[in-house]
């Protein structure tokens, strides 16, 4: 096997390592929220969401863009044989984050009234943020380890940790919500409010178990970390070269790299806050009553979110472990593995992206109606209509880790920065002039990751000349899953006139519909054996197709 396809080869088996771990864990926030949602209702889901609103925004100031830096600026080292370096790297890491990470807890904490209250016009999730706010210092030293890690290009550590969080987070979010939901509303019947202090401790025992999750997180890395040290003092003392960097300027050069990727993140998820601030105000403004308003801003952080953000965190995944992959391959002027990474990247993501579009299309309101006990055909119609945004997302989100990667740094941000301008207009336009209320942020948000997807592909073209092929990344895809849908919708349909049930009906068209998109992709040649061989237990999987005598 080539240097390209050995390398082509580990960055997807990484790559995909991630992958299965973010879906694991997004199917398990997916299935926690349901009860959660069921006990802190709708407003406790707006207050919920608008805590998480500001510490997204803070965490992503604060140590969000670290894990990628840190993945890069060891995978250069490693790749120039400088693990002394690399050392150094990631004491200047932890260092840095740890001053970061405390420091916006503090912030947090101290502001939690002025986000929620002044700024966000929430003021009940104040209680949710305060709960938040440590898990910012947990999450920094967390994301140092993960991507120290990566930068070794390996990604078991991050993935383990990464569901172990989720169910610890699962199961303390609605054990902590049921337990505060009935304090909360002791305390509002006290001050004649009881559903709203009711919603607002409900949503704090969510963001608990989010706290709790970050702390069972960091138990795991260091104790990995522990187990992995000696070896690593090995590499230490066989390393010879001759550059030795000092930590002010590891930390410089950390810096440096963490700016355009926090700026370009930051962009990147701002429109959220800004969205939230400019959909309120607007709402009010034309008489939408507040309760209505809550309701809906929690049916679009709460489930519309939730639902798209697990087809989207593959790309997530795959932009994670192509970072460091890209990075050697740059650093070695390997334009071949180089290219060939960028085409496997873009062909995986989309393989998963169309037939997750597809599928939320068809089953809308089925879905809505299954995990969230939501008949209001207003859920159901929002994932219809911002079902693209899982294309436009997962391609947006791959090409900025791709550009990251091979030092493009401040293209990310400059397009993020006229993305985000233009969808700023568009919101207001489709709230001011086309009285759309919450669709109008749905759809404003779809056309900010096409605007991404858009500004991202032409510099990346031209910088590593790596081109897709135009028929099994995007048509092939396009036609099984259109296919697809067909078969699922017939499905539904047919099972809800035997049988009379959402539950039925969604189960058996989604595992038929999965396994007719795989046999469709199989039988067009979108999936190849070698495709099959380069993912967790493809061999298995060929095993069994050969014996169905289904695989060319």
């Amino acid at each position: 096997m080539s240097n390209a396809k050995k390398s082509d080869h580990n960055f997807l088996l990484q790559g995909s390592i991630l992958a299965i771990a973010q879906i694991i864990s997004k199917i398990v926030g997916l299935v926690y929220r349901i009860p959660l949602t069921a006990i802190i209702g709708k407003r406790g889901n707006d207050y919920y969401g608008t805590a998480f609103e500001v510490y997204n925004i803070i965490l992503i100031i604060s140590s969000f863009s670290i894990p990628l830096a840190v993945s890069k600026l060891v995978a250069a080292r490693i790749a120039n044989g400088e693990a002394k370096n690399a050392n150094k790297v990631l004491i200047g890491s932890l260092a840095f984050s740890a001053v970061t990470g405390g420091l916006a807890a503090i912030l947090v904490y101290e502001f939690a009234d002025f986000f929620t209250g002044t700024l966000l016009k929430t003021p009940y999730s104040v209680i949710a943020l305060k709960v938040l706010a440590p898990t910012l210092f947990v999450v920094a030293i967390v994301g140092v380890l993960r991507g120290f890690f990566q930068g070794l290009n390996t990604t078991m550590p991050s993935a383990v940790s990464q569901i172990a969080e989720q169910i610890v987070n699962a199961i303390v979010s609605v054990v902590a919500a049921m337990a505060l939901v009935g304090y909360g509303a002791k305390v509002g019947g006290v001050l004649n409010d009881v559903d709203g202090y009711a919603a607002a401790y409900g949503a704090a025992g969510g963001t608990l178990g989010t706290l709790s999750g970050a702390v069972v997180a960091l138990i795991f890395m260091i104790l990995v970390f522990t187990a992995y040290m000696p070896r690593f003092r090995r590499k230490i003392m066989r390393d010879k070269s001759n550059h030795d960097e000092s930590y002010p300027s590891v930390v410089k050069i950390l810096i440096l790299t963490i700016i355009p990727v926090l700026l370009s993140t930051t962009l990147f998820n701002i429109s959220a806050i800004i969205d939230q601030g400019i959909f309120k105000n607007i709402a009010v403004a034309q008489g939408y009553s507040a309760s209505q308003i809550s309701e809906w801003w929690g049916v679009f952080t709460g489930q519309y979110k939730v639902l798209i953000n697990v087809p989207i965190s593959i790309a997530s995944s795959i932009a994670a472990s192509a970072v460091p992959a890209l990075t050697m391959a740059y650093e070695q002027r390997d334009r071949k593995t180089l290219r060939s990474q960028i085409h496997s990247a873009h062909r995986f993501i989309m393989i998963f992206a169309f037939p997750c579009t597809v599928g939320f299309i068809v089953l809308a309101k089925p879905i809505m109606e299954l995990l969230f006990a939501d008949t209001d055909p207003t859920s159901g119609t929002m994932l219809i209509v911002g079902s693209l945004a899982i294309i436009f997302y997962s391609i947006s989100s791959l090409s900025n880790g791709l550009l990251q990667g091979i030092d493009k740094m401040r293209i990310p941000v400059i397009n993020a920065l006229i993305a985000l301008v233009v969808h700023i207009i568009l919101l207001l336009i489709l709230m001011e002039f086309f009285y759309l209320n919450i669709y109008a942020v749905v759809i404003a948000n779809t056309f900010y990751a096409f605007m991404m997807c858009i500004l991202n592909s032409i510099p990346l073209r031209k910088s590593t000349r790596a081109r897709q092929n135009v028929k099994s990344t995007y048509i092939i895809p396009g036609i099984a899953s259109a296919i697809m849908g067909l078969i699922v919708y017939g499905l539904y349909k047919l099972c809800m006139l035997l049988f009379n049930s959402n539950l039925v009906g969604c189960i058996v068209s989604i595992v038929i519909g999965a396994l007719a998109y795989g046999i469709i992709m199989i039988l067009m040649r979108g999936v190849t054996r070698n495709d099959l061989a380069r993912i967790p237990k493809g061999e298995l999987l060929i095993d069994v197709l050969d014996r169905m005598h289904i695989l060319k």
